[in-house]
């Protein structure tokens, strides 16, 4: 039973196809047609699914999609109605994209399959699944549990902010849900575009800017912002907000609550920037803590959970596992909605097809590893019509080089096998470097990566020796949870005594070019299993040096989708700061690259 799972329209495109309850094959457009977030039909994903499996169009028996426009206009309607004079300009500009495609959606996305040979009989069938069901599916039957709570936070799907989910074997069944606009994710969304970043892809920016802060706010969003309760539901005012019905995120009133320290992307950080994302990360991690001891005083819940954008917000969910009240915890690694089409195509298997559950383990998600991969030929032939200048080393000789050089503080582009599926690169489409650096953090935001110079770089350590060098004990494969650095490993430095950024430049530990200032990292694991290759490297690199971490970012710079192809590897490798590029076991070197392939790459992309 083959089961094509699509997502798109929004942001964040994506399709997935499930074969008998395994997951063939997943893959967000952007990072096939390179545009970021990119919302069209994913017609390039899909391609690859159908290719992956080695199958066409005609052998796909259901096609569903990972929400209801129906229910989507519904609400767009009842909120202007709701609101009515306010907000008539945004209606007018909504109205004739719903009217002449959205509304009509089912006979859209019929025309689009159909140019990629899908038959008439096939279109007509197609399923729909609702949004929160389908971050729910994508989390519960991709997990390892019989049984589990699923809770899914984001901004809004059809109506959905929040919901509640119980899994069990093949069924999910809605307990409790909150409803737009009261919404934890738009409320992060709104703090999000106050402090002058994008919204929808500027989240992790605010995440990372609150521990320069204080929450010296966060009463202040609570007294008038927002209303929580004991058990974590909530409702927000409405009248410091503008995106139920306005074109921003909010208004006036809100400005002059913070002051009017709005904040332009071209502006400097500023102390209160940093105290105010501080504050909403507090009032976020309150409301998610007190749903958890809702659900366990409740349900007596053991295993939870996680999808939904709010899920990616990694330093939450290190709350979550400190408070110890649920045995196990399991976050889908592409919680966003790229995940929806994987959500909704499980959904179908198991709810619709009502087929038996089949649970994997560690999990179903294989790593997240469900992207395209590139054979040798492929990236031979690349490299010679490049002129690139390349050598092919055995395993045993690309470990022992990469580590050599990452010693040295080389910064090497590290691509292997299959593309990951989310927003993390998870060592098959990463940047690696040395973590002890006192200087990589610095170098590799501003110099490689073309951004803001208070981001933080992931550790990636092997899953044994964890917690010798964070207090974590448990497996973290997906770069989903925030733990603290062991003590043993911090060093003496002044931060008490400094403020904002001047912080980032204090050696923290033994590894501080992944530590952040409150001393936490955002920890990936590996095992053998799960990355053999990445594995060994990280093993020679602690038989030489002591230390089994590294830092692990994403291939990209500022903007760009993470790198799919060779091809894409190779353009970012030759526009950006990196010394070394490794292609599966193809070896590269800047210096000895032809100059004519050299360019400005950062330019090519808008900053978020």
């Amino acid at each position: 039973m083959k089961i094509l799972g699509i997502a798109s329209y929004y942001h964040d495109s994506s399709a997935a196809l499930v074969i008998d309850g395994q997951i063939v094959a997943a893959c967000q457009e952007e990072r096939l047609t390179r545009i970021k977030h990119d919302s069209a039909f994913p017609v390039n994903s899909i391609k690859f699914c159908l290719q992956r499996a080695g199958i066409n169009a005609a052998d796909v028996d259901h096609i569903i999609f990972y929400e209801k426009p129906f229910l989507k206009f519904e609400r767009l309607l009842e909120t202007y109605l709701a609101f009515t004079p306010k907000g008539f300009i945004s209606f007018a500009r909504a109205m004739p994209l719903w009217l002449n495609e959205k509304l009509f959606q089912k006979k859209l996305l019929g025309d689009e399959l159909k140019e990629l040979g899908f038959t008439k009989e096939q279109t007509q069938k197609i399923l729909f699944s609702t949004h929160h069901l389908s971050h729910a599916a994508s989390a519960f039957f991709a997990s390892p549990f019989e049984e589990a709570h699923v809770l899914t936070l984001d901004g809004v799907g059809e109506w959905d902010t929040t919901a509640i989910y119980a899994g069990k074997g093949n069924e999910l069944t809605k307990l409790h849900e909150m409803a737009f606009p009261h919404s934890l994710g738009l409320l992060y969304s709104a703090f999000t575009y106050y402090c002058g970043f994008k919204v929808n892809s500027g989240e992790y920016k605010l995440m990372g800017l609150a521990p320069y802060g204080r929450p010296l706010y966060a009463e202040l969003i609570r007294t008038h912002l927002i209303d929580i309760k004991p058990d974590g539901s909530f409702r927000l005012n409405m009248k410091y907000f503008d995106f139920a019905t306005g074109l921003t995120m909010t208004n006036k009133k809100f400005d002059e609550l913070f002051n009017g320290k709005y904040r332009s992307p071209d502006d400097t950080l500023e102390q209160v920037h940093m105290d105010i994302a501080a504050s909403v990360q507090s009032v976020l991690e309150d409301i998610v803590l007190k749903i958890c001891f809702f659900l366990k005083k409740k349900y007596n819940t053991k295993n939870l959970c996680l999808a939904g954008g709010v899920a990616l917000n990694c330093v939450a969910n290190g709350k979550i596992e400190k408070l110890g009240l649920f045995e196990n915890i399991w976050i889908q690694p592409a919680a966003g909605d790229a995940g929806g089409s994987l959500g909704a195509a499980l959904a179908a298997h198991y709810m619709h097809l009502k087929n038996e559950r089949r649970i994997e383990l560690p999990d179903a998600m294989q790593g997240a590893y469900l992207g395209p991969s590139y054979k040798d030929d492929e990236i031979e032939e690349l490299l010679k019509s490049k002129g690139a200048i390349f050598t092919k080393m055995s395993d045993e000789e690309l470990i022992e080089f990469t580590s050599a050089a990452l010693q040295k503080e080389a910064i090497v582009g590290w691509f292997q096998g299959r593309m990951e599926f989310g927003p993390r690169a998870l060592g098959n489409r990463s940047i690696l470097a040395d973590a002890r650096s006192e200087k990589m953090q610095k170098v590799l935001n501003l110099k490689t990566k073309f951004r803001e110079s208070f981001r933080p770089f992931a550790p990636v350590v092997l899953e044994e020796k964890v917690n010798d060098w964070f207090n974590y004990e448990k497996s973290s494969p997906y770069m989903l949870m925030v733990a603290p650095v062991q003590k043993n490993k911090r060093t003496e430095n002044n931060m008490k005594e400094l403020s904002g950024l001047s912080k980032l430049n204090e050696k923290r530990s033994e590894i501080p070019a992944v530590t952040h200032i409150d001393y936490s990292a955002r920890i990936q694991t590996v095992s053998k299993n799960s990355n053999p290759k990445l594995y060994s490297l990280i093993q020679r690199f602690e038989s030489d040096t002591g230390v089994p971490v590294l830092i692990n970012t994403s291939f990209n710079i500022r903007s760009e989708p993470i790198v799919c192809s060779p091809e894409d590897a190779y353009r970012c490798f030759m526009g950006c700061n990196m010394d070394i590029l490794v292609l599966e076991n193809y070896v590269l070197l800047k210096e000895e690259q032809p100059e004519k392939n050299k360019q400005d790459y950062s330019h090519l992309f808008e900053k978020d």
